[in-house]
């Protein structure tokens, strides 16, 4: 798998590419206030790498174990 180096700003295909999310799912995130709003550059709406590293740091460290009880992660399996 080929890793871009990500550029500080990104337009949205990119973006949801970024954070490992398909275009629709990445608009769901936004539309949820999970994910940050894009600002306008240029002609394009652009999202920041940094405000999205800020939002996916946030999300990882309110998630705790969300896989606590996940019959997919237990030791019983």
């Amino acid at each position: 798998m080929n890793i871009p180096a990500w550029p500080g700003m990104m337009r949205r295909q990119l973006a949801a590419r970024y954070c490992d999310l398909s275009v629709a799912e990445f608009e769901r995130e936004i539309a949820e206030a999970r994910l940050p709003m894009p600002v306008k550059l240029g002609k394009h709406e652009h999202w920041s790498k940094a405000r999205l590293d800020e939002a996916l740091d946030r999300l990882t460290a309110d998630n705790g174990n969300w896989f606590d009880g996940s019959p997919l992660y237990s030791d019983a399996a």
